[in-house]
């Protein structure tokens, strides 16, 4: 049966902890470590991982262009720290967004029927293959989620596997719905999932009606794409996203990053934070120089 390769792939990955095993490791690890990156410097840093995103019923072409030019504005504004990392819309926004760049910033489209996923698999291999032909870098996309609580991992991986090739040259970042998944097994085993089926992200959440990131899940997510990198050598990145919103939030996810992948994991190439409110927060924050 084709469905035993994926069965394979979980198997080949085991996680064993529980919830309450997960939660108790996570406590420990940032009462020990979170304090010694809680500083501007960090701050700067996680401000450049950053992709600035605005997915509302509201967005036009106007409002969109006049978010690319804020963006733009900040570019070179100050010599210690860099831009965000990119730039995240709904895919009929690709072309104003690239029309509008001028800054150094990727742009970033969700796409594949966002945020529920519940389309026909044409209409997501078509959305994601317009928006990159229309100038996005980074391709969005959520897991089916129904799908894989129902165990039809066939189904739910060929399609990735699909909208993968559709990305052609642009990373594909994979949105688990970890709000949704139920418990750290399941996170672990739609992440292993998603790593075989060509991810080059791992995303927490769309932030749109599930609960968001939390860092149960980036723990979760932080060992399933170590185990992949020990096995196959790719470097997957992890994207923190739903909810957050203070400095003190993101260093969190920075810290559990830096502990589980390394230093070398802790930037904009393999490391990204999906906010709109962040941005601004972090910006007071080294202005102030505290913490």
């Amino acid at each position: 049966m084709k469905t035993d390769k994926y069965i394979k792939a979980i198997n080949a990955h085991p996680f064993t902890l529980t919830d309450e095993e997960v939660s108790k490791k996570v406590s420990d690890l940032l009462a020990e470590k979170y304090s010694e990156n809680n500083n501007p410097e960090v701050y700067k840093k996680l401000y450049s991982c950053i992709d600035l995103t605005s997915l509302n019923s509201t967005d036009s072409n106007e409002s969109i262009w006049k978010f690319t030019e804020k963006v733009n504005t900040v570019d070179g504004s100050n010599s210690e720290m860099n831009n965000v990392a990119a730039i995240c819309v709904y895919p009929n926004f690709a072309r104003t967004v690239k029309e509008a760049l001028t800054a150094d910033v990727k742009i970033a489209c969700v796409a594949g029927g966002f945020p529920s996923s519940q389309t026909f698999s044409e209409i997501k291999v078509a959305e994601t293959a317009l928006a990159v032909a229309d100038g996005a870098d980074e391709i969005d996309v959520v897991i089916n989620v129904g799908k894989f609580l129902d165990a039809e991992y066939e189904e739910m991986c060929e399609e990735l596997t699909e909208i993968k090739e559709a990305c052609r040259h642009a990373t594909l970042k994979i949105i688990l719905e970890t709000g949704a998944l139920q418990n750290v097994k399941n996170i672990h085993n739609a992440a292993i999932l998603s790593l075989y089926s060509g991810a080059d992200f791992l995303k927490t959440s769309t932030g749109k009606g599930y609960p968001g990131a939390s860092p149960e899940a980036a723990y979760v997510m932080c060992h399933a794409i170590h185990s992949y990198h020990a096995k196959t050598g790719r470097k997957i990145g992890l994207k923190m996203s739903g909810g957050i919103a203070t400095p003190e939030d993101a260093v969190k996810y920075y810290t559990i990053v830096k502990e589980i992948l390394g230093e070398e994991w802790c930037n904009n190439t393999l490391f990204r934070l999906g906010a709109s409110r962040l941005a601004d927060n972090l910006l007071a924050a080294i202005d102030k120089g505290i913490r």
